[in-house]
């Protein structure tokens, strides 16, 4: 099992920043590619950025490239989206997800592919 808790959500006016974290519990946290995915109101849950194992890997929903970064610091059984250049449609609860079956290249996109999720966090772009 592996406990996902999202973090570091919030308000901001649109142009502004914020950092999500997602912190695991897990000892073999290294082990999992991990994704951000958000789920706008009254839309269905959507794939926003995925990072591999060791971090050297990295795919990204085409309306976030260029303002999202994702990482991951495996010291810390933690994986980060940096958000930038906020927009009033970037407004959703965002959820990290953990994939423990793929491998070390594996990049997942699609929800199905993950076992494991936090409960999200809120983010608000006001325009």
């Amino acid at each position: 099992q592996v406990q996902l808790v999202e973090s570091g959500g919030g308000l901001v006016q649109a142009g502004g920043s914020l950092r999500l974290s997602c912190a695991a519990a897990g000892r073999t946290f290294r082990s999992y590619a991990m994704g951000w995915f958000r789920q706008a109101p009254g839309k269905e849950r959507e794939f926003v950025a995925t990072i591999n194992w060791t971090g050297g890997l990295r795919y990204y929903e085409d309306s976030v490239k260029g303002r999202f970064t994702i990482s991951r610091d495996n010291a810390k059984n933690t994986v980060y989206l940096q958000m930038n250049s906020l927009k009033p449609e970037d407004t959703a609860v965002y959820y990290c997800a953990a994939d423990s079956n793929g491998s070390y290249l594996d990049l997942p996109r699609r929800d199905y592919e993950y076992e494991y999720w936090g409960q999200g966090t809120q983010v608000t772009v006001s325009s």
